[in-house]
């Protein structure tokens, strides 16, 4: 695993031992960035069931501002922190220890709201995830998005998210593998 481009470039990365965190993979990611380049620069980015943190890493390799990972388990954690240290990265990020959900309910104190990106890749196993985080972004926690904001889901190319969630529609999806990306936008309703 490593950062695809930006000022990171070809750095490598560290993922949890174990199975239990399934990262993203490079060619995913590339796919991922090559649709956001355009919006990257400058923007806020949240990186929710973040994991090692690849995919909020990539952002600020590419020229995000800020990015916010939240993630819960202890293995990840210690691979976030690690790959932060590695690339000597020390602002521009935080970190919310604890479910995705309660973040998105409680908006931790000192949070700057208006994320432009939102990318959320919960386990391909934990459906209930993905309605969850969705349903919130498109809902109660709407305020925490930016005019304009993208959310992205991953998920298995099999597995069909719907294609509304709330104030989200799907905007597009791209197949590649196994793996799928869900793109949403917020609606006017």
């Amino acid at each position: 695993m490593r950062i695809i481009a930006g000022s990171f470039r070809s750095r490598a990365l560290e993922a949890p031992a174990g199975l239990a965190t399934r990262p993203t993979s490079d060619r995913l990611r590339e796919t991922l960035f090559n649709v956001l380049a355009p919006r990257i620069e400058g923007a806020s980015f949240l990186d929710l069931y973040a994991g090692s943190g690849a995919v909020g890493l990539e952002a600020l390799s590419r020229g995000a501002v800020q990015v916010t990972f939240a993630e819960r388990a202890p293995a990840a954690l210690k691979a976030l922190r690690a790959n932060l240290d590695r690339l000597k990265i020390g602002a521009g990020f935080r970190i919310h220890l604890g479910s995705v959900a309660s973040f998105l309910r409680k908006r931790p104190a000192g949070l700057v709201v208006g994320f432009d990106l939102v990318f959320l890749d919960p386990p391909y196993d934990a459906a209930e995830e993905y309605a969850t985080a969705l349903g919130l972004l498109g809902g109660a926690s709407a305020g925490l998005l930016a005019p304009g904001a993208v959310v992205i889901a991953e998920h298995r190319r099999k597995q069909m998210l719907e294609s509304r969630y709330c104030a989200l529609e799907r905007a597009r999806l791209l197949e590649q593998g196994d793996a799928a990306l869900s793109f949403y936008a917020a609606t006017k309703e």
